[in-house]
């Protein structure tokens, strides 16, 4: 890499990091004159970035939004983090998966090897769940990264597993589990390490937020078959609580709105378009109250198709809201 090549690169960098640059700042910043600054800003507008100049006693720049796409600079963490949201983007089920999977073959090809071992190592099976899954969980990408690694590695993970309501820097309080790693799921923004848990001999979900890996890890596994033999019909059935993949009340109502207003919104559910203005839509949940008490977040008037339970369970709410509002 040249030099002046290197430079640009800090250059850039240093744009992104804050909205305004006095033009003599970068250039102490660079080590350099404010001429190779000013002919170094010249030289990344002609790749393409759009960087304004601002007012001001010393002059400077900010790096502005362009008609095109230029080429992009990320640091290790926003690489992986990147491709971690390329690998997962399928499930949003808006038709983006082959531009999704093109996008994430290309950032894999320009990774760095050290990152590229990284990526290859984590593999994430996207699960969409619906309305009231849950708020998203903040988990590192480290914490990811590792989990991955102890799953490709086949290694037994020994990792500490905080309580739900347990502060970020709280002691651990029970002694660290142990199980077989075998694969991680993502679902409405939360994180989870299906393994087979070695003290419980079953199956779990583990929440990968309240996971920190201990080191070493334990000892190599031949790993098991997730019961059934695919991964997403197990754990789509686990979110339901049951055995199977399958909500054990489902119905289906008409909505006063149109499709594309419902889509976003419908989870696991089957959208239909009826007309410009309506649609049907097919939805399940673990009972005929919580169904109907769900499609009433459209906040619209809507038409049940059946089943009559499902008729049954919007009069008994109608009821219950009704006394709740007489006080």
């Amino acid at each position: 890499m040249t030099s002046t090549t290197s430079r640009l690169l800090q250059l850039l960098s240093l744009l992104q990091t804050r909205r305004d640059w006095p033009g003599s700042l970068l250039a102490q910043r660079l080590q350099t004159s404010d001429r190779t600054v000013r002919r170094d800003i010249d030289r990344l507008r002609e790749m393409g970035y759009r960087i304004e100049a601002t007012m001001g006693p010393d002059g400077g720049y900010r790096l502005g939004a362009g008609t095109e796409l230029p080429p992009l600079l990320f640091d290790d963490d926003q690489t992986v983090a990147v491709a971690i949201a390329l690998q997962t983007a399928p499930a949003a089920g808006v038709g983006i998966e082959e531009g999704a999977l093109r996008a994430l073959a290309t950032v894999r090809q320009v990774m760095p090897s050290r990152l590229r071992h990284r990526l290859d190592a984590l593999e994430v099976t996207a699960i969409t769940r619906g309305a009231g899954s849950g708020t998203p969980a903040r988990v590192s990408s480290e914490v990811l990264v590792s989990l991955s690694g102890a799953i490709r590695a086949r290694e037994v993970l020994r990792f500490d597993y905080a309580a739900r309501d347990a502060a970020p820097d709280a002691e651990p309080t029970s002694p660290p589990r142990r199980a077989e790693p075998h694969h991680i799921v993502t679902s409405d923004g939360r994180w989870y390490l299906l393994a087979w848990d070695l003290d419980r001999e079953d199956w779990r979900l583990f929440s990968a937020d309240r996971v920190t890996p201990r080191t070493p890890t334990g000892p190599r596994f031949t790993p098991r078959e997730v019961p059934g033999g695919d991964v997403h019909e197990f754990v789509s059935a686990r979110f339901k609580g049951r055995d199977v993949n399958e909500w054990p009340c489902r119905g289906t109502v008409i909505l006063d709105l149109p499709a594309r207003e419902v889509l976003p919104f419908a989870g696991d559910g089957t959208v239909r378009v009826v007309d410009e203005e309506r649609c049907s839509l097919e939805v399940g949940s673990w009972s005929w109250g919580s169904l109907a008490a769900s499609l009433g977040r459209f906040e619209v008037a809507m038409e049940v198709v059946g089943p009559p339970e499902l008729t049954a369970a919007f009069a008994v709410l109608a009821e219950r809201y009704a006394a709740t509002a007489r006080g």
